[in-house]
């Protein structure tokens, strides 16, 4: 029977729900909405498009034992037929080449957005928010972009906008910050969230393989895309600490509002400096709440102390940080990219989906996507930032450069807490390694600036800020 049960009293006639059910409902009354089977559309049957019609078909028993809810997968949208994927065999009439079929289907109850890109999914996610339906997207770059927008409209047509698969791929970081880390003040978030840069710095750092050659046996076995920028910049890392930050601090923040910095310069030889130090490096996607209730926000490499769990986190895999006023110091740790663990991560917000029609819940949903007036926390720039930095400089071989050097960074409040001179190899030319002390990224960039007018000094310096106080 299809309809509205309302069911009160001790004598339910449906399971009690475990959520809260919608504040519009009396507090004695569950709704539960009668559907034998909710119906899911699926917009691009590209690599996770396919593990998740794996998942929902191959695993349909196990989904309906576990969450009591009947899922069927109705339409698949792909942009080439014919097709066929290896270990999944969707319903006759599944598969189409129009959005249209599951967007503006009346019998879709859920709309899984895989296709990627800003402009088609923005216009094909507005259309199923638009038509009443709940909508699952792994679009991180669209909702970094277009998130406000998206989330207060789908509060308006009552329905709710998941997106677990965005950031961190099977990790479930996402849920974890809406959920389980509301009674907490966020006080950082560390975090390691792209696969591509991280398999290539693994390798620099394992194998001694150069920038060029890592990026291309990269490409090749998949982990970067054949125009590998937005990765390799940071682009990808900053899109995802958006999400984060908006859910830890309420600021719905755009990437070009903090500092983003990718991993095209870093070399063999900052690698192998950094190993002789005692660090690795890593790119960070870095949150921290600061003591006058402003957020750092900030994606760049990093050096981490090697004994750190975060330094140890390998190839394509991601780790994320979160540190909370009551919890304390947690870690997350799983494979960020992939067919089945994003798959995962999607099936997992299709099944919330399909709660909140069949009980009536609605998904959390961060504040600083449905807040009309200005937040009380505010960004800081990077010039405010205090922070160790790793220093490399190529200068003239002869006596009292370093004295010139270290002068001017300590007219600047920069202090030096060690130093290394590599011997000269055939050349007048010689690297000079410097720690410093803690400093504001503000007084450094007026240092180097000065320090560049040396004769002595050849071209630019290598910075790399340093990060200790990672609680891993």
């Amino acid at each position: 029977m299809n309809g509205v049960q309302e069911v009160a009293g001790s004598n339910p006639v449906a399971p009690i729900c475990p959520f809260a059910v919608n504040k519009n409902i009396r507090k004695e009354a569950v709704v539960v909405v009668d559907k034998s089977c909710i119906n899911v559309g699926i917009l691009g049957w590209g690599t996770v498009g396919t593990g998740v019609s794996k998942i929902l078909i191959n695993q349909n028993t196990l989904i309906s034992k576990n969450s009591g809810i009947q899922l069927c997968v109705k339409k698949v949208v792909k942009r080439t037929l014919p097709a066929s994927r290896e270990g999944i065999e969707l319903p006759a009439d599944c598969l189409t080449s129009d959005p249209a079929e599951v967007v503006d289907n009346p019998e879709i109850d859920i709309v899984v957005e895989l296709i990627g890109g800003i402009s088609e999914a923005h216009s094909l996610i507005t259309r199923a928010i638009q038509n009443g339906k709940h909508v699952v997207t792994a679009n991180k770059a669209l909702l970094a972009e277009h998130g406000g927008e998206l989330f207060q409209l789908a509060k308006k047509h009552q329905v709710s906008l998941n997106f677990e698969a965005s950031t961190a791929g099977g990790i479930p970081i996402i849920k974890t910050l809406q959920e389980s880390f509301t009674a907490n003040q966020i006080q950082s978030i560390y975090g390691i969230v792209n696969g591509t840069c991280n398999y290539m710095l693994t390798e620099m750092n394992e194998r001694g393989v150069d920038f060029a050659d890592v990026l291309t046996d990269a490409q090749e076995k998949g982990f970067a895309e054949a125009d590998p920028t937005l990765d390799v910049e940071g682009i990808d890392a900053a899109q995802k600490l958006t999400l984060l930050i908006a859910l830890a601090y309420g600021v719905n923040l755009s990437v070009d509002q903090f500092h983003v910095e990718g991993i095209t310069d870093i070399s063999q030889q900052e690698i192998q400096y950094a190993h002789e130090l005692g660090y690795v490096i890593k790119l960070l996607a870095i949150a921290k709440l600061t003591d006058d209730n402003r957020v750092e926000a900030r994606v760049h490499p990093t050096l981490l102390p090697e004994r750190s769990l975060l330094a140890n986190v390998g190839g394509a895999f991601n780790a994320v940080c979160v540190i909370g006023s009551a919890v304390g110091p947690t870690l997350f740790y799983g494979q960020g990219a992939g067919e089945m663990p994003t798959a995962s991560a999607v099936v997992a917000d299709i099944i919330d989906a399909a709660k909140s029609i069949q009980w009536g819940v609605s998904s959390p949903i961060s504040q600083a996507w449905l807040s009309n007036s200005e937040t009380e926390i505010t960004v800081c720039s990077i010039d405010d930032i205090e922070t160790r930095y790793y220093l490399r400089f190529v200068v003239i071989d002869r006596p009292g450069v370093l004295a010139s050097i270290g002068n001017i960074l300590g007219n600047h409040n920069i202090s030096i807490a060690s130093v290394i001179q590599k011997e000269p190899h055939g050349t007048d030319t010689v690297s000079l390694m410097m720690l410093t002390h803690k400093a504001r990224e503000k007084n450094m960039k007026a240092a180097l600036k000065q320090i560049y007018t040396l004769e002595v000094v050849k071209g630019d310096a290598k910075l790399i800020r340093i990060e200790e106080e990672v609680a891993f």
